[in-house]
């Protein structure tokens, strides 16, 4: 009885990993500009790798493949937030004047 909650814990958040990928995948494909598709991207990429990961961790068999799970996580996890700073900045340098400040443009 406990297997089968597991499986269904895991296909449920493998699932909802998945939907969150697709969803980072849409945002960067429909919104309309660089900053908001990096937004969308690593949001729903970071929350969809995560759920990926909790949903294999009940499967793994020992608790060496689990930490290495979680490590994968958090090194795409950091190299997501850099890449991703690194991406909107050379965006903000490129932008036009009246972008760049922190309120609309007048």
């Amino acid at each position: 009885m406990t297997g089968l909650l597991l499986d269904i814990a895991s296909v449920v958040a493998i699932a909802g990993g998945a939907f969150f990928f697709l969803a980072g995948t849409v945002g960067l494909l429909r919104f309309p500009d660089t900053l908001s598709r990096l937004h969308a991207l690593t949001k729903a990429d970071t929350l969809g790798l995560g759920l990926i990961v909790l949903g294999l961790l009940p499967t793994v068999d020992s608790a060496v493949t689990g930490a290495k799970l979680v490590a994968i996580w958090l090194l795409v996890q950091l190299a997501g937030a850099s890449v991703a700073q690194l991406i909107a900045r050379a965006a903000r340098q490129d932008a036009p004047q009246d972008v760049r400040q922190d309120g609309p443009p007048s």
